[in-house]
């Protein structure tokens, strides 16, 4: 048996964590071996998830030098914790499937660990689903982060705004920071807008989807698309000044 963890005795270890809004860093030590793992996968997870890959790794006598090249070319799962490309801007975009109590608050933890400066949230709820999780989405995305955008996820056949009125319920319990904008593009963009350096917006609820389901009509939405062209738009506007 081969126990791993970040702490002595652990069989494999990662040690020299560097928990990062691009990524993570450590060393993977087994025995005299040594090797530095690095991936472009943020949060304290893929630490343990790293170590689990490499001991079935070296249960099959694969090298930790090994282990360590081909994790470096690893990607995650679309949608999940993925890092959105911001060339030269000074603050870093994560797109997470996060849409439930649970997963809201489980993300926000995690990025939390790593964040140098502000998190910002933005996330809603899905309409024809469980509205009694509106309000503890709230009161989560208010408490976990730096600031929170409130908009739509899905309403799907109802009424965006009653959803948010709910998701608000929440909200006010918490003494923090927040603004409403109805429109999922329109929050994105201005997340975008007040980042500043070392911050991280989160992009809740959506994650692999492609499309907003609104009135029963699902329309294309992609917010990789959308921070891509809010980029264009913002060097564009800087090149004509």
């Amino acid at each position: 048996m081969l126990t791993t963890g970040v702490r002595r005795p652990a069989d494999l270890r990662g040690e020299d964590l560097e928990l990062l809004a691009q990524g993570i860093r450590f060393t993977a030590v087994s025995g005299e071996e040594r090797a530095a793992v690095s991936l472009p996968i943020p949060g304290k997870f893929t630490v343990y998830n790293a170590l689990t890959v490499i001991g079935i790794a070296k249960q099959l006598g694969i090298s930790l030098t090994d282990c360590a090249a081909a994790l470096k070319t690893a990607s995650g799962v679309k949608g999940r914790v993925e890092v959105v490309p911001t060339p030269g801007k000074p603050y870093s975009i994560l797109i997470d499937y996060a849409h439930t109590p649970d997963g809201l608050e489980n993300v926000l933890s995690s990025v939390k660990d790593f964040c140098k400066g502000r998190v910002i949230a933005v996330f809603g709820c899905g309409g024809d689903r469980d509205p009694m999780k509106r309000p503890i989405m709230g009161h989560i995305g208010v408490k976990l982060s730096d600031f929170a955008v409130i908009t739509s996820d899905n309403p799907r056949t109802e009424d965006p705004m009653a959803i948010i009125e709910d998701i608000l319920t929440g909200v006010k319990q918490e003494d923090g920071e927040y603004i409403v904008i109805e429109d999922r593009r329109a929050a994105i963009r201005y997340a975008m807008d007040i980042g500043k350096k070392d911050d991280i917006i989160i992009l809740a609820g959506k994650g692999h989807e492609t499309y907003q389901d609104i009135g029963g009509v699902k329309r294309h939405l992609d917010e990789r698309e959308e921070v891509a062209a809010h980029l264009r738009e913002k060097e564009e506007t800087a090149w004509e000044n």
